[in-house]
């Protein structure tokens, strides 16, 4: 009998519960022992509570240590900063994990990447520290610290060690920002010793973008700042076929939380149609972070394989089925 594991569930906004539910249906068929424990989060309780993100949600996932997320939008207004950043923050998730992996069947310019973005989730340009100095000139403060940088390159070699990566590749802009970057890439140097059969690199960010769009293969795992893993990891997700099947994890020290990164869809939202891949494999990479390695590869090759036949895809993917037979395709490829 498998253990029985307890995660909260957070089933976000839009699109969000329609795919939250064909993931927890997954979950169960792979045999996965789960306890939901419903939280929420987003534009329903800032309006009752005038909060976003209640402490209610943050103790959930104190408690449980682990929490799956669907998307929440991101209201344009004073008051109602990012539940992304501020579960991040309070979370202290500082390590952002974003695995990029070409899917056959799916129309893309490259059929075998495989490559994972590594980005320091906490510090950085998103500390949201702005002033407006005088009429018409605003300061953002990019804050970055020694622990936040030796912390997040450690994370990237342990992951690679972990996972049997062979390069760790540091991207930075060391020769323009020298303080900030400098130190970044200090630290990144200096982890690298400890790492000896991990081969490391160091590219600038902008040669990095360039470098990744003609080669992507020539990359294993990328670790980088906040905003410039902002921005790869998007980009990375679009050598693969784009943001409805990238998986995402933010994990700290004691919490971690998995989520897709695409929208909140609001255009075909309650329709019925949309595609919960990028949700199930988070929830795969969830379950390998439990411990239950087995199911959570076996999650992730039956949505491989559902893709492949090509006979129940949502629309996105080029098909017309509805989120619910393309879920049932992927349980009986399971």
């Amino acid at each position: 009998m498998a253990m029985a594991h307890t995660v909260t569930l957070i089933p976000g906004e839009g699109i969000g519960p329609e795919v939250c539910e064909a993931t927890q249906r997954i979950v169960e068929a792979s045999g996965a022992q789960i306890d939901w424990r419903l939280a929420e989060a987003g534009i329903e309780p800032f309006e009752r509570l005038g909060t976003p993100l209640p402490e209610a949600t943050l103790e959930a996932i104190r408690e449980t240590k682990v929490a799956l997320k669907g998307p929440v939008g991101t209201q344009k207004g004073s008051s109602f900063r990012s539940v992304n950043v501020a579960i991040r923050r309070e979370l202290d998730l500082y390590a952002n994990f974003r695995p990029s992996r070409s899917v056959p069947g799916v129309r893309s310019r490259y059929s075998d990447v495989d490559l994972i973005v590594v980005r320091e989730n906490t510090e950085g340009l998103y500390c949201g520290i702005e002033h407006e100095v005088a009429p018409g000139v605003v300061t953002s403060l990019r804050v970055m610290t020694e622990k936040g940088c030796r912390r997040i390159v450690r994370f990237a070699f342990e992951e690679a060690r972990k996972l049997g990566r062979k390069k760790v590749t540091a991207v930075h802009k060391a020769n323009i920002l020298k303080l900030g970057d400098g130190m970044f890439l200090r630290c990144a140097e200096e982890a690298a010793r400890d790492y000896p059969e991990i081969a490391f690199e160091d590219v600038i960010i902008d040669a990095a973008a360039m470098k990744l769009v003609l080669d992507p293969q020539r990359f294993d795992v990328l670790v980088m700042e906040n905003l410039f893993g902002d921005i790869l990891s998007d980009l990375t997700s679009g050598l693969v076929g784009g943001l409805g099947l990238a998986p995402s994890a933010n994990i700290g020290a004691d919490a971690a939380v998995f989520e897709a990164v695409h929208g909140t869809a609001p255009d075909i939202a309650g329709r019925g149609i949309a595609n919960p891949s990028a949700l199930v494999l988070s929830a795969a990479m969830l379950l390998r972070h439990i411990g239950e390695v087995a199911r959570g590869d076996a999650i992730e090759a039956a949505v491989r394989r559902t893709i492949l036949e090509g006979a129940t895809l949502t629309g996105d993917l080029g098909g017309k089925a509805t989120t619910r037979a393309f879920t049932d395709a992927v349980i009986r490829a399971l």
